[in-house]
């Protein structure tokens, strides 16, 4: 069954929403297990007080402990903004064999550097990017303000 990428970043930009009103940077994920989100997150660094409180990592932990597995590779990945390095590395090694996201991190997303991993995994970009990138602009604005 082919997933419905808009409907799956729909609900990982309400996470971001979420993550805007509680003044986190506004990222939201999702992961899609069998058509079905099997968990769903926002960033958390600020929350938390943690640097690694990733909107990407804090699901992955979550699917991981819903599956009862550290392997996810049946599951996509839905987030709101590319994932940086870390994440990706965090999507590589719980084997999730598809990443979409909507708006690219030209900073700090993973694209922006040289990984040489040792299987595929499948890049679709540009969901929603449109509302992905207002958001985020939306929030800097808001804290520059």
């Amino acid at each position: 069954m082919e997933l419905d990428h808009n409907q799956f970043m729909k609900k990982a930009l309400q996470e971001a929403n979420y993550a805007f009103f509680k003044d986190e940077v506004p990222v939201g994920c999702v992961i899609v297990h069998n058509n079905e989100i099997i968990s769903r997150s926002s960033n958390m660094v600020e929350l938390l007080n943690d640097s690694t409180a990733h909107a990407e990592l804090i699901a992955i932990t979550s699917a991981q402990n819903n599956l009862n597995s550290k392997n996810l590779e049946n599951c996509t990945i839905y987030s709101t903004l590319e994932p940086c390095l870390m994440c990706y590395g965090a999507i590589y090694w719980s084997k999730i064999k598809t990443i979409v996201y909507g708006a690219s991190d030209q900073k700090r997303g993973f694209s922006k550097q040289i990984v040489d991993v040792d299987r595929d995994i499948k890049i679709i970009k540009g969901v929603l990017e449109e509302e992905s990138k207002e958001l985020l602009d939306s929030f800097f604005k808001k804290i520059r303000d």
